[in-house]
C-alpha cells in the first residue's frame, strides 16, 4: 500500500472522527432543555453558541471553519429549506419592502459601516467597505425559530426571512465587487459595477428558475417520494455549484429554486404525502446543519484577538445598529407611503433588533485574501459583532416582543387552532366508537365509559373555543382565512392528481383564488 493511500485513509478517518465529535456535542446540547427547565428560555441555536464559547474558552477546537465549508456545504441546504417554506402569497404581499430592505438596506449598511470605521477607527475606506459588506447579510435563524415557538404573526416572520434570503445574495455579490478595491487591483466605476451586479443576480435568477421549473415538471411524471426528495437535495447543491461556475450568485440561485419547488413544484408534482415527507426531510437537514454551524461559530472565537480589537468591534456594533435602524425605519416608512405596506413601528422595531449576523458574515470575513494586511482585524471584528448580535440581541428578542405586545393575540390564535384540531380529532374518535359499538368483543359498559369520556372532553373544548371567540373577536376572520387556505390547497392537490394520472396534460390555473379575492374586495 502506497504512502499516499495510507495518508489519505488516515485523513478520512481523522475527519470522520471530528465530524462525529461535533455531531455528538451538538445533539447533547439539544437534550439540555429536557433536563434543565431554565435552559428552555434560551433558543437552541444560541445555546449552541454558548456551548461553543465554553469549548473555545478551554481551547478545545472541534473543526476549523473555512469559507468553502460554510458557503458550499452548509449554506445551500439552509437557504433551500427557508425558501421551500416561504409561501409566495405571503411574500408577494410584502415583496416591495422585502426588496427594499434586501437591496437598498444592504447599500445603506455597507456605506454606513464603512463611513463609521473610516472616521472613528482610522481604517482605510476600501477595507472598511469590505468589512461593511461582510456584515450586511442578516441571519435571523434563532429569531425565526423563536417567532414560530411563540406564535408571532406570520407576516413578521415573512418580512424577516424574506429579507434575509435575498440580502444574503446581495451581500455576497457586494463583497465580490469590493474585494478588488481593497486589494488595489480594481477601480470603482458606477456603470460597470451596476452591470456586474445585474449580471450576478440575473444569472442566479435564471439558473435557479430553470432548475426549479425543470424539476417541478419532471416530478409530475412519477410518484416516487424518495426520488423526489433526492431531487430537491440535488437541486439545492446543483443550483449553487452551477450558478457559481457560470459567474452568478449561487445564493440567489438556490433561493429561486427553493421558492419555485416549494410553491409550484410541490403542488403540481407531489402528492400531499410526498410533500410532507420532503418538508420533514428539509426540517431535519436544517436542524442538522444549524446544530453544527452555531456550535462551530462559538468554538472558533479567539478571545485574545477579540481583546486586541475591542475598540474597532465597539464602533462596528454601534454602526451596525444605527445603519440597521436607518434602513428599517426609513425604508419601512417609504414602503408604507408608496404601497401602503402598513408596517407599524412595533414591527419595525423587532425587524431592527432581530437583524442578527451569522454564518454568511463569518464566511465572507474568512474569504478575505491573505495578502490584505487588515485581514485578521476584519475577521476579529466580524466575529465580535456576530457574537454580540447572537447573544445580546438574540437573547433579548423575546422580552422585546412581550414589551411591544406582539405575543398575546398570536398565542390566542395558536390556542384556538389547537382546540379546533382536538375537537375534530375527538369527534372522529366518537364516530369510530359509534361504528364499533356492536362489536361482540367489546364490553358494553366499557364502550359507554369511553364514549362518556370523549363526549365530556368535546364539551370542554367547545366551552374553551367559545370563550376564546368572546375574548378575541378577530378570531372569526382568522378562522375564515385558514379555511380559505384549506380550500385552495384542496383545489391545487386535485389538479395535480389529475395531471399525474394522465387525465390532464397540464396544471390548471386556480379558480378559487380569483373568487376568494373578489369576496375580500
Amino acid at each position: 500500500m502506497s504512502l499516499e493511500t495510507v495518508a489519505g485513509e488516515a485523513l478520512i478517518q481523522q475527519n470522520l472522527e471530528r465530524f462525529l465529535l461535533v455531531l455528538t456535542v451538538s445533539l447533547s446540547v439539544a437534550t439540555l432543555p429536557q433536563i434543565f427547565s431554565w435552559v428552555r428560555q434560551i433558543p437552541y441555536t444560541l445555546l449552541l453558541v454558548i456551548v461553543g464559547l465554553a469549548l473555545a474558552f478551554v481551547d478545545v477546537r472541534l473543526v476549523n471553519l473555512s469559507p468553502e465549508l460554510i458557503l458550499s456545504i452548509f449554506l445551500p441546504p439552509l437557504l433551500f429549506e427557508a425558501a421551500w417554506n416561504l409561501r409566495w402569497p405571503d411574500l408577494k404581499r410584502d415583496l416591495f419592502p422585502v426588496v427594499l430592505y434586501a437591496i437598498v438596506g444592504v447599500v445603506i449598511s455597507v456605506l454606513g459601516i464603512a463611513f463609521a470605521l473610516n472616521q472613528w477607527a482610522a481604517i482605510p475606506l476600501t477595507t472598511a467597505l469590505l468589512l461593511g459588506a461582510s456584515l450586511s447579510a442578516t441571519d435571523p435563524v434563532s429569531v425565526i425559530a423563536l417567532f414560530r415557538e411563540l406564535g408571532v404573526d406570520k407576516r413578521l416572520s415573512t418580512l424577516m426571512e424574506g429579507e434575509s434570503l435575498f440580502n444574503d445574495g446581495v451581500a455576497v455579490v457586494a463583497f465580490s465587487l469590493l474585494v478588488g478595491l481593497a486589494l488595489g487591483t480594481d477601480d470603482f466605476e458606477l456603470r460597470r459595477t451596476v452591470a456586474e451586479f445585474v449580471g450576478f443576480v440575473g444569472i442566479g435568477v435564471g439558473v435557479g428558475s430553470l432548475i426549479g421549473f425543470g424539476i417541478s415538471f419532471l416530478t409530475q411524471r412519477f410518484d416516487l417520494p424518495l426520488v423526489e426528495q433526492s431531487l430537491t437535495l440535488v437541486s439545492a447543491y446543483g443550483t449553487y455549484l452551477i450558478t457559481e461556475e457560470l459567474g452568478g450568485s449561487g445564493v440567489i440561485g438556490v433561493v429561486m429554486a427553493g421558492m419555485i419547488l416549494g410553491n409550484f413544484g410541490s403542488r403540481i408534482g407531489m402528492n400531499p404525502r410526498t410533500r410532507l415527507i420532503v418538508t420533514e426531510f428539509w426540517e431535519f437537514l436544517a436542524f442538522f446543519v444549524n446544530s453544527i454551524v452555531f456550535l462551530l461559530i462559538g468554538d472558533q472565537i479567539q478571545f485574545a484577538s477579540l481583546g486586541n480589537n475591542l475598540d474597532t468591534i465597539a464602533i462596528t456594533i454601534a454602526a451596525v445598529a444605527v445603519t440597521r435602524a436607518v434602513s428599517i425605519y426609513l425604508l419601512g416608512g417609504f414602503s408604507n407611503w408608496v404601497v401602503e405596506s402598513n408596517i407599524n413601528w412595533q414591527e419595525r422595531t423587532v425587524l431592527w433588533w432581530g437583524g442578527l449576523r451569522g454564518s454568511v458574515s463569518i464566511a465572507l470575513a474568512l474569504s478575505v485574501p491573505i495578502i490584505l494586511d487588515a485581514r485578521e482585524e476584519i475577521i476579529a471584528t466580524v466575529f465580535g459583532v456576530v457574537l454580540f448580535t447572537l447573544l445580546v440581541q438574540g437573547l433579548t428578542t423575546k422580552p422585546l416582543l412581550k414589551a411591544l405586545n406582539l405575543l398575546g393575540e398570536q398565542s390566542q390564535k395558536q390556542q384556538y387552532l389547537e382546540a379546533i384540531a382536538r375537537r375534530i380529532a375527538l369527534t372522529r374518535v366518537l364516530e369510530r366508537l359509534e361504528e364499533e359499538k356492536r362489536r361482540p368483543d367489546i364490553d358494553p359498559e366499557y364502550y359507554r365509559y369511553q364514549k362518556s369520556l370523549v363526549e365530556g372532553q368535546i364539551k370542554e373544548l367547545e366551552r374553551e373555543i367559545e370563550e376564546l371567540r368572546s375574548q378575541e373577536p378577530d378570531l372569526q376572520e382568522f378562522v375564515r382565512e385558514k379555511f380559505r387556505e384549506e380550500l385552495l390547497a384542496i383545489e391545487a392537490d386535485t389538479y395535480a392528481e389529475f395531471v399525474r394520472s394522465g387525465r390532464l396534460n397540464r396544471e390548471l390555473a386556480p379558480f378559487l383564488q380569483d373568487v376568494i379575492q373578489e369576496e375580500k374586495t
